[in-house]
């Protein structure tokens, strides 16, 4: 079985949004190492439009973007995608799916067909799937900035704290701080 590692750049103020953080070759490299090395990838059905309304194009060299960026998009692009949504089943993306039917059931029989583990990057997908109590581990890219704006992590709140373990904190040379965490049982 795979672990569920719920990965999001966050400011030091909790918001999430992705345009509040350093987008640098930094960043993305981060991004796509963790991608690499997870089995498939997991979002909502925002997250999945706004990536595919975006990262195919810079996969395809439609749109110039820096080294680190097209190394995303193409390792994006082969990765397969699972999406959560009740409004929407067609997910035309190369190597997407929907996953639908009961939230802790699905997200567990993927996690148990992926020994790789699956990379989660949706914050409001996030909370759910926590509450059901099948993150887990975290990794968050804490941005030395404060937004003081925008959608926060866990914005719709949980019953009770989670207790998390440091597994590892890396300052990264923009001033970024990647931080691992795994949820303590």
């Amino acid at each position: 079985m795979g672990l569920l590692t719920f990965s999001i750049n966050v400011t030091l103020d909790g918001c999430a949004d992705h345009e509040a953080g350093i987008a640098d070759e930094e960043t993305h490299a981060f991004f796509t190492r963790l991608m690499d090395e997870a089995g498939a990838m997991l979002w909502g059905r925002t997250t999945y439009e706004m990536m595919e309304g975006h990262w195919p194009a810079v996969a395809r060299g439609e749109i110039d973007v820096s080294p680190s960026e097209r190394a995303w998009a193409v390792a994006l692009e082969a990765k397969p995608k699972y999406v959560v949504s009740s409004t929407r089943t067609d997910f035309p993306w190369s190597g997407s799916h929907h996953l639908s039917g009961d939230l802790r059931a699905a997200v567990q029989e993927l996690k148990d067909a992926t020994p790789a583990g699956v990379l989660l990057g949706s914050g409001r997908l996030a909370t759910e799937l926590d509450r059901l109590g099948l993150i887990d581990e975290y990794r968050f890219l804490v941005h030395p900035r404060i937004a003081g704006r925008g959608p926060t992590l866990y914005q719709g709140g949980l019953a009770e704290a989670r207790r998390l373990e440091l597994i590892s904190a890396e300052p990264l040379g923009n001033g970024v701080i990647a931080a691992h965490y795994r949820r303590a049982r």
